[in-house]
């Protein structure tokens, strides 16, 4: 397949108010295309589609409902005439804590928005895409091939969405149309900052996290890597690009770090705090919206 031109074209980004999401929305419309961004909250994101100016349709929609989703596709199709790009970015994680320590609804909650989500976002485009050539966007995460300690149901759920988009794109092939999988390391948003650099069992957990590996990606950076990906149909992005030899490799050194981690002292003490981790709270996540702050959404912000 050649290049993908995006120019004309018609995008539908989930999880679309902010961090990468919007950065993705507002990248696309600069390439010429018009855009729905999805979101729970449907007033904040009228509001947060209306700082993108003309040509941005705004959709309260949970993509773990699927008949939600289902809505904001008809409503883009109503609006725009037609839909060539859907981008499946909506993620949630729970508060940092083992298997046993999480409430099960916490898991479950985890796995409906990521994966159920995705699939939700790609079924309800499968047909207007198939029409139009086009192409979905799965965004998956490093957690599909790295250790999911601590954040079992967001690796399993990003672990699934890759095997996912394998399988959907062998499927589109013959249509025409393409699929993208996007691995993102650390990305500087609301809910890495929470998981990272605020939750205890974060920040000691991440400390285990060799240079370069622990470097951080902008929204803006994010994005960009993605929507190249679309131009180019590619089969996977991986951002930062230093994760790609670990998911390469992922065969070989997968065991020996699982092996490694559960001979360490650290690990036994973050096990033991992770057990009894009250999880009332849960982390922010890319599907929750937060006041807009137009000024600062028009600059690349939104607070």
């Amino acid at each position: 397949m050649g290049r993908f031109d995006l120019d004309g074209k018609v995008a539908l980004v989930t999880g679309g108010t902010r961090g990468i999401g919007l950065a993705t929305a507002r990248a696309l419309r600069q390439r010429g295309a018009q855009v729905t961004i999805v979101g729970r909250d449907a007033g904040n994101t009228a509001a947060v589609a209306d700082t993108l100016g003309d040509g941005v349709l705004g959709v309260g929609a949970d993509v773990g409902d699927r008949d939600a989703v289902e809505h904001a596709v008809a409503a883009t199709i109503d609006r725009f005439g037609r839909l060539d790009v859907a981008v499946a970015n909506a993620g949630v994680t729970a508060r940092l804590a083992t298997v046993r320590g999480m409430p099960p609804e916490e898991f479950e909650k985890v796995v409906r928005v990521n994966l159920l989500g995705a699939y939700y976002t790609a079924h309800a485009a499968l047909p207007h895409i198939i029409e139009t050539g086009g192409h979905i966007s799965l965004v998956s995460s490093i957690y599909a091939f790295t250790q999911g300690a601590f954040v079992a149901p967001y690796a399993a759920s990003k672990a699934a969405v890759e095997q996912f988009g394998r399988a959907l794109r062998v499927e589109l092939a013959p249509h025409k149309a393409s699929v993208t999988v996007a691995y993102f390391g650390f990305v500087d948003t609301d809910m890495v900052r929470f998981e990272v650099d605020t939750d205890p069992l974060g920040v000691r957990g991440t400390s285990l996290v060799p240079w370069p590996l622990n470097q951080h990606l902008t929204p803006d950076q994010g994005a960009e890597a993605l929507v190249r990906g679309i131009e180019q149909r590619s089969a996977q992005i991986i951002a930062p690009s230093q994760w790609s030899v670990l998911s390469v490799l992922r065969g070989i050194i997968n065991p020996g770090v699982d092996f490694v981690m559960s001979k360490l002292p650290l690990i036994s003490e973050l096990v033991a705090q992770g057990d009894s981790q009250k999880v009332a709270d849960s982390a922010p996540d890319a599907t929750l919206e937060l006041p807009v702050n137009r000024e600062a959404a028009r600059a690349g912000r939104v607070e």
